[in-house]
């Protein structure tokens, strides 16, 4: 037995949604999700079911058979017409009969008798030829008076009778062709998620809006959309540390050591070219780069790797959300629908490369720095890293970066500077938490992973202070910042990238 899924498209009539499971139960379909939702699309339902292969055949045959199976996805005809009706009983019925019979789907009527315009009835309907549409234009010019108001071949005027196919059309602007079978799938888990987090009290408007916002905002913000946040700060006379707060998503840290460049995360692939021109700018030589550290398995922070073509260091855990495609995984939330979803759409949106030439941490405990196990070390010129296993809170595998005698720590996203983001960044970054309820996978280890984080940050001040230095936290998002009693501070200049008007 297997699982599959499909999508129905049926009549909105007493008995069809019936007649669906009834030939699911005729061919030993177990049915173990469904949803259908009115107010949506009143027409689109989405099932999953478990059967053996000759099984689900055989339903989707009969489906297909009666005309219920959805296995395109190109965009229905959109026409919105005004007609003149003889002012005579039967003269509506006559009319409609001419629709009924053209196999279109009403969406809109208004005639008001007491309205300026009395004798004009206003119609908007869809069919799905163009042959069908030209027929029945053709019909009812033979009878009526007609005057055509809207013309839409390409789905930007469709209406809520079609939405799931009006979506899928807003999709395809993101992502760019593709073939209907992997658009339906992709609908099936953007139902899912829709499914789940209306139960949870969400809008379900608001979530599509939600998908289709993250993606527009990512290619909007590519290529000549393309922007940058910048700290350089000078470590010692030869190496320097650079900060890049892309314009969605979390940071790309790059430390410049003679002869040996390092990058802590890569990005989201699709700002892979973006950042290509900015390392030029900046007068980065990304032929000395030797590698790039991955702090965890978002797209935002891993999600060029493949691009670059060098070692990617990473732990184990990284790696297996990379390779089942789901964020959850490792957490006591694997299960959840919506983690599994949401990191399908952002790796898709935002062209996932995966790291390669992978080198995954030893497992082994060197020693503890507070709370965190530290199980690698490192070294870029002349400074040491220690690698910290986070406790999961925010991922599973993520880790810390940490240099005590230099004063630097890398925090992923367990402790970040809020106060330092752009309104356009806030704003993007509640996007995910619109389809997942929280960027955590466990909210309270992740606290707990800030109080460690802070602790050991604490620590480390009071030994610098001899030096009269002071620990960098290096954020997953937002700026390099200094704690100062119990909050972060921006540390030194930020600097402002634009590719065709640059202040830097």
């Amino acid at each position: 037995m297997k699982k599959f899924s499909f999508i129905a498209r049926m009549p909105n009539e007493p008995g069809a949604l019936h007649k669906a499971a009834e030939i699911a139960k005729d061919y030993n379909g177990n049915i173990h999700r469904i949803h259908y939702n009115r107010k949506i699309d009143p027409n689109t339902v989405f099932f999953e079911i478990t059967a053996d292969e000759s099984s689900y055949r055989k339903i989707m045959d009969k489906l297909d058979e009666i005309g219920y199976l959805q296995t395109t996805l190109k965009p229905a005809n959109y026409l919105k017409f005004n007609i003149s009706l003889p002012h005579s009983p039967g003269a509506l019925f006559e009319f409609l009969n001419c629709i009924t019979s053209a196999g279109a789907n009403i969406g809109f009527l208004d005639f008001d008798d007491k309205s300026n315009r009395h004798d004009k009835l206003t119609v908007a309907l869809t069919l799905d030829k163009i042959s069908s549409v030209d027929a029945l234009l053709d019909n009812l010019k033979s009878r009526y008076l007609l005057e055509i108001v809207e013309y839409d071949t390409k789905g930007e005027k469709l209406d809520d009778t079609v939405f799931y196919i009006f979506f899928a059309q807003k999709l395809r602007e993101i992502i760019g062709n593709t073939e209907d079978d992997f658009l339906i799938k992709l609908l099936g888990d953007v139902n899912h998620i829709v499914q789940e987090l209306t139960r949870l009290g969400e809008d379900p408007k608001r979530v599509f809006e939600s998908i289709l916002l993250t993606g527009n905002t990512l290619k909007d913000t590519s290529g000549d959309g393309f922007y940058a946040d910048i700290q350089k700060i000078d470590l010692n006379q030869d190496t320097q540390l650079y900060c890049f707060q892309p314009p969605c998503g979390g940071n790309i840290f790059v430390i410049n050591a003679p002869e040996e460049v390092v990058m802590v995360d890569s990005g989201y692939g699709i700002y892979y070219h973006d950042f290509l021109k900015l390392f030029q700018h900046c007068g980065i030589e990304l032929k000395n780069l030797k590698g790039i550290y991955m702090t965890h398995a978002d797209a935002d922070h891993c999600g060029a790797g493949g691009f670059y073509g060098v070692k990617s260091f990473l732990h184990r855990g990284t790696l297996d959300i990379i390779e089942k495609a789901n964020r959850a995984y490792g957490s006591n939330v694997e299960g959840c629908v919506l983690e599994e979803v949401y990191t399908k759409l952002i790796n898709l949106f935002s062209r996932f490369n995966s790291p390669t030439d992978l080198n995954i941490f030893s497992e082994n405990i060197i020693k503890m720095r507070g709370s965190f196990p530290v199980v690698n070390t490192f070294e870029v010129g002349n400074m040491e890293f220690e690698v910290l296993e986070s406790l999961g809170g925010h991922l599973y595998g993520q880790i810390f970066l940490a240099c005590p005698d230099e004063g630097i720590i890398f925090t992923g996203d367990s402790l970040i500077n809020f106060d330092s983001l752009s309104e356009d960044r806030k704003k993007y970054n509640l996007l995910a938490k619109n389809l997942m309820t929280s960027v955590n996978v466990d909210r309270g280890l992740a606290k707990a992973e800030r109080k460690a984080l802070l602790k050991i940050i604490s620590k480390l001040n009071e030994e610098l202070s001899i030096k009269n230095k002071n620990c960098l936290i290096c954020s997953g998002h937002g700026a390099v910042s200094l704690l100062s009693g119990d909050k972060l501070e921006i540390y030194g200049q930020i600097y402002h990238y634009l590719p065709k008007r640059c202040k830097y």
